[in-house]
């Protein structure tokens, strides 16, 4: 059976606490979550287990997120310097998006006109939160993510397709070759 791990983080830190996008490597995980479709269930990774979570990285057959290739890998180098996301096969879920489109989209944007659901909260909150303490929140949330990253991979899949509203209000498709 192939596994297929779906991933996502959040960080300790904002883009203008460390200078920029460009600097994400310093923006530190605060907590990281997998789906392993092998193990069936969700795992939590806080700061100290990230080697664990690269780990599993490393041992899916495919990683399936939303922004990783450019954001949630770059945040994993910074705290190992060995980490080799060149090295794992990918499928970025918005990187494939923005080969047929020319802008950008949202993961909460395609989850709510392919499947009628929305993000629990957004990376601002979960900052938040940090500063907080409040790591199970954190933690909560990344894994819905996760989850609405899982269900619109497999619509997608299931479908060719995924759905989004542009500016106007008015529902598009964007073919898929998940």
């Amino acid at each position: 059976m192939k596994n297929i791990v779906y991933f996502d983080l959040e960080t300790q830190k904002s883009a203008d606490e460390v200078g920029g996008w460009g600097n994400s490597r310093r923006m530190g995980m605060s907590v990281g979550v997998t789906y392993s479709t092998a193990r069936g269930g969700y795992q939590i990774y806080g700061e100290r287990q990230v080697n664990d979570l690269i780990e599993e990285l490393r041992r899916a057959d495919l990683v399936v997120g939303f922004n990783i290739a450019h954001f949630d890998y770059e945040v994993l180098q910074g705290h190992n310097e060995f980490f080799d996301y060149a090295q794992l096969h990918t499928l970025d879920l918005l990187e494939d998006l923005k080969k047929s489109l020319s802008h950008r989209l949202s993961l909460d944007a395609i989850a709510t006109a392919s499947l009628g659901i929305e993000k629990t909260a957004d990376g601002m909150e979960a900052l938040r939160w940090f500063k907080e303490g409040r790591l199970m929140d954190i933690a909560e949330y990344c894994c819905y993510d996760v989850k609405v990253t899982k269900l619109v991979h497999e619509f997608g899949a299931a479908n060719k397709q995924v759905f989004y509203h542009n500016k106007f209000g008015a529902k598009l498709s964007v073919p898929v070759n998940w």
